[in-house]
């Protein structure tokens, strides 16, 4: 079996979607010919824990650890101790939010002494570790996925002092990310980023991007090859039955669902006026409606939703196991997945997409309609995006589905979406690899 290294800093007890991508490519690689030797920070900053994510690391995975020393910890302490809320030191620490004095000094710190972001204390420490690891371990491949970049910074320099090849999967762009403008840089910091960010795309084998628009964005920049490999859902996560109870009837409750993060900058306030709106005309509406958020959500959304008069129909149950807020998708009358409101969200497909999609669930997008998410979602007629001050449109969207669930009709066309399980994109990332190992073969018998 070929081995391949993969440095990543999210990995199970952690939770949350950076976890996922690999933790899924690593169950499916040995039964394609290769298997992942992992290496991850032993004492990593963790905004959620799911050690039901443990189960998915295959037996043939080799875990390597070793310790990271950041200031995250530091600042989140002395955010805290200075009064500062749980959103703003996990949920929304860096976004066009108004800020206080110490979060604009903390940010200035993090957006300038710390380069590429405040893991870059782990870069030398783990080549160094690395590279002699390898000589009594060795590797075929190395991948490393971020963000963080730290992650391809290190790939990158032992890709470069061993000859290795190495591929940077990039789960969100770099200094096209949204808040990268919100980071208080100086112009020699924004400098810095971008010349190493396309320093890492030329250096790398190859490039992998999770979106389309992110793609050719990558492409634009870089001779090196960018391909195309996105996010998905693992079918073993979903029972083969849909839930027919969620197709709704006229005492069924009306269940709205969001799982995940749930930062302010993507508070669609337009949907919770109309949805509080509709409550205080239509009394049937009002007592089946109900408001399931699941995961790490800002209190500002909570103060919107209450504000719209919801306050009954609102359940905040806080961070949720991977497999609890699959069930919780799939019993849901819809589904809704606001994006960020910034400009560079256009790009992006948000993780849980591709899950949504796999709940046969109706999905409720707010954000750009001409955006990837919309063209996935257009492309499977599993559901819509709508702008977020599109209030007739969300207003008749909302209608559509009320009506749908009174009648017991709220479903979703059987659409193919067997491009995205994970096994398909572990065959794909796998071809990648074999592909990148037999042009290595070929170059050296040239």
């Amino acid at each position: 079996m070929k081995r391949v290294l993969i440095i990543s800093y999210y990995w199970p007890p952690t939770g949350g979607s950076g976890v996922q991508r690999w933790v899924k490519f690593a169950k499916y690689l040995p039964s394609l010919g290769w298997q992942p030797v992992i290496y991850t920070p032993e004492n990593p900053e963790q905004l959620a824990v799911d050690s039901s994510l443990e189960a998915e690391v295959p037996a043939e995975a080799e875990i390597i650890k070793t310790r990271i020393l950041e200031p995250y910890a530091l600042y989140k302490r002395i955010l805290r101790r200075s009064g500062h809320s749980r959103e703003a030191v996990e949920v929304n620490p860096v976004n066009a939010q108004e800020k206080s004095v110490l979060q604009k000094a903390a940010m200035w710190i993090r957006g300038n002494l710390f380069r590429p972001d405040p893991r870059c204390l782990w870069i030398r420490p783990s080549v160094r570790f690395l590279k002699k690891y390898l000589k009594e371990h060795p590797v075929d491949l190395i991948v490393s996925t971020g963000p963080p970049q730290t992650m391809h910074i290190i790939g990158m320099k032992l890709s470069q002092e061993t000859g290795l090849p190495w591929i940077a999967d990039f789960r969100d762009p770099w200094t096209k990310i949204f808040y990268f403008k919100h980071l208080s840089m100086t112009a020699f910091t924004e400098r810095w980023h971008k010349k190493m960010e396309r320093k890492v795309l030329d250096s790398a084998t190859a490039v992998v991007a999770v979106s389309p628009l992110v793609q050719q964005e990558f492409q634009a920049m870089t001779q090196t090859p960018v391909e195309l490999i996105t996010n998905g859902f693992d079918e073993c996560d979903f029972a083969e039955e849909k839930v027919s109870e969620a197709a709704g009837g006229p005492s069924a409750p009306f269940v709205i669902t969001h799982t995940g993060l749930f930062a302010a900058d993507g508070n669609p306030t337009v949907l919770w006026e109309v949805l509080g709106e509709k409550s205080r005309s239509e009394e049937a509406f009002r007592k089946l409606l109900r408001i399931n958020l699941a995961g790490k959500t800002d209190g500002e959304i909570i103060e919107s939703i209450m504000s719209a008069g919801l306050k009954e129909n609102l359940y905040d149950m806080g961070y949720q196991p991977h497999a609890v807020a699959i069930e919780l998708q799939r019993k849901a009358s819809f589904l809704i997945l606001p994006l960020r409101k910034e400009p560079e969200y256009k790009a992006v497909l948000p993780g849980k997409l591709f899950e949504y999609m796999a709940s046969w669930r109706p999905v409720l997008g707010i954000g750009q309609p001409d955006g990837a998410m919309s063209m996935i979602l257009n492309r499977t007629k599993t559901g819509i995006v709508l702008d977020w001050e599109d209030r007739d449109s969300i207003s008749r969207a909302i209608d559509i589905l009320w009506e749908r669930h009174i009648k017991g009709e709220l479903t979703v066309e059987d659409a193919d979406i067997s491009q995205f399980t994970r096994q398909h994109l572990a065959i794909e990332m796998a071809g990648l690899f074999n592909r990148i190992i037999s042009d290595k073969k070929s170059r050296r018998h040239a």
